[in-house]
């Protein structure tokens, strides 16, 4: 039996900008994507914790160290600059490789989105 499973977490990372003028997506500082073991065209899902939206998009590369966390197209309705978001992504596996599965997940800094040393 395959099961899905949560592969890769951002907690709480700060949304940079709300671009509406782009074609969607959201774009994510690479340093954060290597450290959530996550890459470029993955589906992810995003919750908002200010105001509880829940939406799924892909991810675009960012500008490495540049702590951009950026809503594009639609998904930019719903959040605003300043809140807080979580960004996850799963993965199917076998049921038993699932039980010993451990996920990557990052914690940034809430202020610069950096990397928490």
């Amino acid at each position: 039996m395959m099961i899905e499973v949560l592969k890769s977490k951002i907690h709480c990372a700060r949304v940079t900008e709300a671009n509406l003028n782009y074609m969607g997506s959201i774009t994510i500082d690479e340093d954060l994507l290597d450290a959530a073991n996550m890459i470029a065209g993955e589906k992810v899902h995003i919750v908002d914790n200010n105001n509880g939206e829940r939406f799924e998009t892909y991810i675009i590369k960012g500008e490495r160290g540049s702590g951009k966390i950026c809503l594009n197209g639609a998904a930019a309705r719903k959040v605003q600059p300043g809140d807080i978001v979580i960004i996850m992504s799963y993965a199917m596996m076998d049921f038993e490789e699932a039980k010993s599965f451990k996920p990557s997940v990052i914690f940034p800094d809430p202020v610069t989105n950096s990397l928490v040393k």
